[in-house]
């Protein structure tokens, strides 16, 4: 391994020299800088990561808070993950996966520790125990996602309630009075998970609005549960014609179960999902959705990190507008018999 003496050898200067070029603590000369730096590439050096963070106090590192549950589509959460990681790097940052679901504990473990410079929350809840401790600590923090309160938090997220709105008004469009939402599973709801929250939110107050009815039910995804759920749905409200699905676990069940009951998609029933667009295009019929920008969430929220351990922004609210493309899934309501 290549040291720092070694460089300052090559380069013909001292290692106090080398040093300075590589924190910039000093002003050096563009000719002695320019040789260093010539030599530092030569040699393929590169500075010992313990030694650069005690002598510059900081760590270059993100701490990224992204708990796996069983109850939440995992990857969603990966490619947002991915996505940070990789905009990270690009500004000289890595990052710290910590994937538990630990809380506010995981929060204090960080703070306390000078494990990293800053952090990145995802499922974020409406009322999330960890923010009172994040917000005290003074650390440098983004959340992907939006709790009831954003005082003095920068977050970024897609705009759910535009997203809920978005499918009710596709479907209105075509005609559909009576709507069912088949949700994520109970227990993300029992969380107040605020992107579950705010489509849901999002979806009836335009429901309201254009005079339309709507049905919600939470399921845990799979056949034998998604049968249950459209079993109650159909027995409820016999009428429904219009399905907004937010659950990807649900989605092929759902097709397959209105395919065994005579239900033609989109002739009979429409179906409008909130899913990746993967999901969306490799369905058993192609399915009118709502995108999810996991790369674009993940990217803006090392950005905005950035800009905020450069003091460039602090406490903003970016929501992403929702996009929706129409494919084979959805069409005009069939007439009353």
């Amino acid at each position: 391994m290549v040291t720092l003496a070694e460089v300052a050898q090559h380069a013909g200067v001292s290692a106090s020299t080398v040093s300075y070029v590589l924190s910039g603590k000093r002003s050096i000369s563009a000719t002695t800088r320019l040789r260093v730096e010539q030599s530092i590439r030569e040699l393929g050096y590169h500075p010992n990561a313990g030694a650069r963070a005690l002598a510059s106090s900081r760590s270059n590192i993100i701490a990224l808070m992204v708990p796996l549950r069983t109850d939440m589509y995992v990857p969603v959460m990966m490619e947002i993950a991915i996505a940070v990681a990789t905009t990270a790097r690009m500004h000289g940052y890595d990052v710290l996966l910590l994937t538990g679901e630990e809380g506010p504990d995981a929060v204090r473990r960080v703070t306390g520790s000078g494990l990293a410079d800053a952090m990145i929350l995802m499922d974020v809840q409406l009322d999330d125990e960890r923010l009172p401790l994040l917000r005290g600590s003074g650390q440098p923090s983004v959340l992907i996602g939006l709790p009831a309160d954003t005082t003095g938090l920068t977050c970024v997220d897609l705009d759910w309630s535009a997203t809920g709105a978005l499918c009710v008004e596709h479907l209105a469009k075509l005609g559909h009075h009576d709507i069912a939402v088949i949700g994520e599973a109970p227990a993300v709801y029992e969380r107040h998970t605020g992107f579950a929250e705010r489509t849901l939110d999002g979806l009836r107050v335009r429901a309201r609005e254009l005079g339309l009815r709507v049905l919600h039910r939470p399921c845990e995804g799979g056949y034998d549960a998604m049968a249950v759920t459209l079993a109650r749905i159909l027995d409820e409200r016999p009428g429904t014609t219009g399905f907004v699905v937010q659950n990807e676990s649900a989605v092929e069940p759902l097709l397959a179960l209105l395919r065994q009951q005579g239900r033609a998609v989109p002739e009979d029933v429409s179906v409008v999902a909130i899913c990746p667009d993967q999901v969306a295009v490799q369905a058993s019929v192609r399915l009118t959705s709502v995108g999810i920008p996991a790369p674009d969430m993940g990217r803006y929220a090392v950005e905005r990190l950035i800009a905020t351990l450069e003091g460039r922004a602090a406490g903003e609210v970016v929501l992403l507008a929702p996009e929706l493309t129409v494919r084979a899934s959805s069409g005009p309501a069939p007439a009353a018999s």
